[in-house]
C-alpha cells in the first residue's frame, strides 16, 4: 500500500529518494535472493501437485484423448482456466513426476514475471529496497504457496491481478495504464467466476495509490471481463449450460443453505485460524498494516487506508462464505496479500527494520511443524489468534519506537554504520524468506480443520503413491489404449489415464445426484448419464469411496448395473474395474 502522493489528487510521481545505507549497502538484496532461490528449488522439485489439480488434468488429459479440446471438456472449473491449465500441460513431458515437476517450475517462473513486474511499477512510487522487497515476498508468497493453493484457479487469478495492479500503477499515462492492465484483471475474473473478487481487490490496492487510475481501471476492466465471458460462451458449446447448472452441484452455497449470521461469524473465526496454520505470514497481516498506517501522514488519508484494507479483507472472506465450502485455497489471495504488506512494512523503515516484528517473523516460520507437532488440545484456533496477537504487539512496540525516532533525512542515515545498517536489511529479508517457507517442508500441514491439522504434506503425499499404486495395478488389468468410463474422483482418474469417451470424463454431476436429488434434472447430469450407455466404454472405472451406485439416482443406478458388471461390494476392495456385459454395445 505504497503511501506516495496520488494523481488524483493532483500529487506527483515523485519518488522517496533512497538513504545513504540503501545506496551503500546491498548485502541485503543476496540475503535475500539465495536462500529465495533454493527455496523455490526445494519446493518445485517436492511439493507435488495436490488432487483439485489431478482432477483438472485428469479430466482434459482423458477428454482430450477421446477428441475433446478443453473447451469442450467439462471440469468444473471455467473455459480460460482449463485451457491455462492445458497450456502449461502442454509444455510437460515424461512420467508423472517429472511432468509435475515441469508443471511446477512453469508455475513458479510465472510467480517470478508477476513480482518482476510488480518491482518495475513499484519504483516509481517507493524507494528502491521497498519495491524490491514488497515485490520479492509477494513473488515468493505465490511461488512457495502450500500445495492447496498452488496452480488453483484462486491462485492463478492472484497472479493475473498482481500483473493488473503492476501496468495500472507502472505506466505514466493513466489511460493506456488502464488499458493495459484491463486484460489481466479481466482474466482473473475468468479464472473461477468467484475470482471476480481477486479483481476487485486489485482495484482496490490502485484506489490506494492513485484514485483517478483505480476508477479507469474499472471502467476498463468490467467491460474487458464481459467481453471474455462473451469469448468464452461463443468458443465452447456447452459453456453457458456448464455456467448455469454448475452452481446448482454444491451442496454447501449459500443459495441451499441461506444465511444464518451467527454460523458465519463463528465458523469465519475458525477458517480464518485454519488458514493461518498452513500460512503464517497471514499472522503477520495486522502487524504489518499497523507500521505501515503508522508512516501515513494525515487521519483522513490513514482512515482511507484503512477502510480499504478493511473492504479487501471483507472481499476476500465474503468469496469464501458465499461458496460456503470452507475449503482452504478458496482464500489464496490472504498469505499474498499479507506478504505484499509484510514488504512495505519492513522494507519501508526509516532507519532500521522492524525488529521485534522481525523476530516474531522468522519464530513463525517454523509454526507450521511445531504447531503439526503440538498435543490436539493444543491446537485450538484461540491458540492460532493468541500468535496472531502477538505479532500485532511486537508491531506496535516497533511501530512506537519508530514514531520516537528521527525524522529529518540527516538524522535516518544509519548511525552505526552502512554494512551494521546493512546486515539489520539482511536479517530482515531473510527474515521474510523464513516466514514464507513454513508451508514447504514435510511436516508442515496439508489441512487443518477447527484449528486441528488433519493431514502434514508427509501424510498427503504417502496417500498420493497408495493411490498411484492403486492405479498402476488397474491399469495393468487393462489393455493398453483401452477406453474407460469413469465413475472415480480426479487422482484416479488422473493416475489410470486411460481414454474417456465423454465430455465428461469425471462424473462429477452423477456423482452429486448421491447429495441432491434435484441434480438429476439438470441437462448436464442427462449428457453426463448417456456416457453411461451410449456407446459405453468397455471398461468402467469404480471408486467405491466416492461413487456409490447405490446411493445415486435410482434411473442412473439401473442404467450403470444393465451395462457394467462390477464386483460386489463385499470381495471387491475401494478401487474395482467393471467390464462391460457381453451383448451390451
Amino acid at each position: 500500500m505504497p503511501t506516495a502522493p496520488a494523481e488524483g489528487d493532483g500529487g506527483t510521481d515523485a519518488v522517496p529518494g533512497p538513504s545513504e545505507g540503501e545506496r551503500r549497502s546491498p548485502l541485503w538484496w543476496p540475503a535475500f535472493a539465495l536462500p529465495a532461490v533454493a527455496a523455490v528449488v526445494y519446493t518445485v522439485a517436492t511439493r507435488r501437485l495436490t488432487g483439485d489439480i489431478h482432477y483438472v488434468l485428469g479430466a482434459l488429459r482423458t477428454g482430450g484423448e477421446a477428441g475433446y479440446s478443453p473447451s469442450e471438456v467439462f471440469t468444473h472449473r471455467p473455459f480460460f482456466y482449463r485451457w491455462f491449465i492445458a497450456g502449461l500441460d502442454r509444455i510437460a513431458f515424461g512420467g508423472t513426476g517429472l511432468r509435475e515437476t515441469l508443471l511446477e517450475a512453469a508455475g513458479a517462473l510465472l510467480a517470478a514475471a508477476a513480482a518482476a513486474a510488480l518491482y518495475a511499477a513499484l519504483l516509481r512510487r517507493v524507494t528502491g529496497r521497498e519495491a524490491a522487497l514488497t515485490a520479492g515476498v509477494t513473488g515468493l508468497a505465490l511461488a512457495l504457496a502450500p500445495r492447496t493453493d498452488f496452480l488453483q484457479p484462486e491462485w492463478a487469478a492472484v497472479v493475473l491481478t498482481v500483473f493488473g495492479v503492476a501496468a495500472a500503477i507502472g505506466p505514466a499515462r493513466p489511460w493506456p495504464a488502464a488499458l493495459l492492465a484491463g486484460l489481466p484483471l479481466g482474466l482473473a475474473v475468468m479464472m473461477k467466476y468467484s475470482t471476480a473478487a481477486t479483481a476487485a481487490i486489485g482495484v482496490l490496492l490502485v484506489y490506494a495509490v492513485d484514485r483517478g487510475r483505480a476508477v479507469r481501471l474499472a471502467l476498463v476492466a468490467v467491460p474487458t471481463a464481459a467481453a471474455l465471458f462473451g469469448l468464452s460462451v461463443l468458443a465452447g458449446s456447452h459453456e453457458w449450460q456448464w455456467t448455469r447448472d454448475m452452481p446448482q452441484i454444491n451442496q454447501s452455497a449459500l443459495s441451499r443453505t441461506g444465511i444464518h449470521p451467527s454460523f458465519v461469524l463463528t465458523r469465519s473465526v475458525d477458517y480464518l485460524a485454519d488458514r493461518a496454520v498452513l500460512s503464517p505470514v497471514l499472522l503477520l497481516l495486522p502487524g504489518a498494516l499497523l507500521l505501515v498506517l503508522g508512516r501515513v501522514r494525515g487521519r483522513l488519508r490513514r482512515a482511507e487506508l484503512l477502510a480499504v484494507a478493511a473492504a479487501t479483507g471483507l472481499g476476500a472472506l465474503a468469496v469464501v462464505v458465499v461458496q460456503g465450502n470452507w475449503f482452504l485455497y478458496h482464500a489464496a489471495q490472504l498469505p499474498v496479500l499479507a506478504a505484499a504488506l509484510w514488504g512495505l512494512a519492513v522494507g519501508g523503515a526509516r532507519r532500521t527494520p522492524p525488529r521485534l516484528f522481525c523476530a516474531v517473523s522468522v519464530g513463525y516460520g517454523a509454526l507450521p511443524v511445531l504447531y503439526a507437532r503440538a498435543p490436539e488440545e493444543v491446537q485450538r484456533p484461540v491458540v492460532v489468534w493468541a500468535a496472531g496477537a502477538l505479532a500485532l504487539l511486537a508491531a506496535l512496540v516497533d511501530a512506537l519506537l519508530e514514531a520516537r525516532g528521527p525524522r529529518t533525512a540527516r538524522e535516518t542515515r544509519p548511525a552505526h554504520g552502512v554494512w551494521q545498517y546493512g546486515v539489520w536489511h539482511a536479517s530482515a529479508a531473510l527474515a521474510g524468506v523464513v516466514c514464507l517457507a513454513a508451508s514447504i517442508w514435510p511436516g508442515s500441514p496439508h489441512l487443518a480443520m477447527n484449528g486441528r491439522v488433519t493431514v502434514t504434506s508427509a501424510a498427503y503425499l504417502s496417500g498420493m503413491r497408495h493411490i498411484e499404486d492403486e492405479a498402476d495395478w488397474l491399469r495393468a488389468t487393462l489393455p493398453a489404449g483401452a477406453p474407460v468410463l469413469y465413475l472415480a474422483f480426479g487422482d484416479t482418474t488422473y493416475y489410470v489415464g486411460h481414454p474417456a469417451r465423454c465430455r465428461y470424463p469425471i462424473a462429477t454431476f452423477l456423482q452429486r445426484s448421491r447429495f441432491l436429488p434435484d441434480v438429476a434434472g439438470l441437462a448436464s447430469f442427462r449428457e453426463n448419464a448417456d456416457c453411461v450407455d451410449h456407446d459405453p466404454a468397455p471398461y468402467a472405472v469404480l471408486e467405491r469411496g466416492w461413487f456409490r451406485p447405490g446411493k445415486v439416482d435410482p434411473d442412473l443406478a439401473r442404467r450403470i448395473a444393465a451395462v457394467y458388471d462390477c464386483p460386489p461390494a463385499s470381495a471387491g476392495g475401494n478401487l474395482v474395474l467393471c467390464v462391460r456385459r457381453s451383448g451390451v454395445r
